[in-house]
């Protein structure tokens, strides 16, 4: 729910109709990429990294795509071919990625949980 404030905040914020649009579109589609049996999606946070200067070539703006995996621990396997649904469903949709290219971003990333995360290269 959280997650969801921040995106309807920062859309009203900014005045972006494409913003409010882009937040579906990639909820719509994160929720499709497991059954629910396997994992739910719990949504998605924008984060930029203000203590990297912007000439930095550093990724500075990325977003975290976050689920909650069902059942026991994945192995290492399993887990990576997981991060690698998601990314693959994330790159398939064009459209999704050159609007978060034009927004700023310069990675994604996947969470299972609240101590790591993963990034789609």
């Amino acid at each position: 729910m959280r997650i969801r404030n921040f995106v309807l905040s920062w859309a009203l914020l900014t005045g972006a109709t494409t913003t409010h649009v882009q937040a579906e579109n990639l909820d719509l589609l994160m929720q499709q990429v497991f059954p629910k049996a396997e994992a739910t999606y719990i949504g998605f946070e924008s984060v930029e990294r203000e203590d990297i200067p912007a000439t930095a070539g550093v990724d500075r703006k990325y977003l975290v795509v976050d689920f909650r995996l069902k059942g026991p621990t994945p192995s290492k396997p399993q887990l990576q071919a997981k991060v690698h649904k998601v990314c693959t469903t994330l790159f398939q949709d064009q459209q999704l990625m050159q609007s978060l290219t034009d927004s700023g971003y310069d990675m994604v990333s996947v969470a299972f949980d609240r101590q790591s995360q993963f990034d789609c290269l």
